[in-house]
């Protein structure tokens, strides 16, 4: 399996989720079937499929961290060289050309990318656009809702 680039902070955000799953959620959904059991008839108990549904659920996202996790090339942004160029794990100041409004995204691995945290993946178009690029240039970025330009105002490693 191709290995996949993670910032430090996301690989512990991982590593916290995967803790809570195997030892809060995983125990919860086990004692649920086992309460929606003790009720009997199991082939009209809404409660226990339910709650297998669920347990389905989280051994999914369990086995979906642990291999995220496996795979990762974990890179410590913190100690990258700090250079005014746009790489993986750097902060990103952008204004819109168009609109006047800025932006700060960070580049992060595709398996932690959550744009409501500011964080793109560095797979998405913007981040492809802005890869390699300097303070002070103006990428055209090419997305389904059509082309838009951006200033690069600020490049930092946090």
């Amino acid at each position: 399996m191709k290995r996949m680039p993670l910032t430090a902070a996301g690989a512990e955000r991982l590593r916290e989720e995967l803790r809570r799953l195997k030892s809060e959620e995983r125990p919860r959904v086990i004692q649920a079937i086992a309460e929606a059991r003790s009720h009997g008839d199991l082939s009209e108990n809404a409660e226990y499929h339910a709650a297998r549904e669920q347990q389905s659920f989280i051994e999914g996202r369990i086995k979906d961290i642990e291999a995220q996790l496996a795979n990762a090339d974990i890179i410590d942004v913190s100690r990258l060289p700090a250079t005014d160029r746009v790489v993986f794990g750097a902060t990103v100041e952008l204004e819109d050309q168009d609109e006047g409004t800025r932006v700060v995204y960070q580049i992060v691995g595709d398996a932690e990318a959550d744009i409501k945290s500011g964080l793109i993946a560095v797979s998405s178009p913007i981040a492809r656009a802005l890869v390699g690029k300097s303070e002070g240039d103006v990428v055209d970025v090419v997305a389904p809702s059509g082309t838009r330009s951006y200033e690069i105002l600020s490049v930092k490693y946090v």
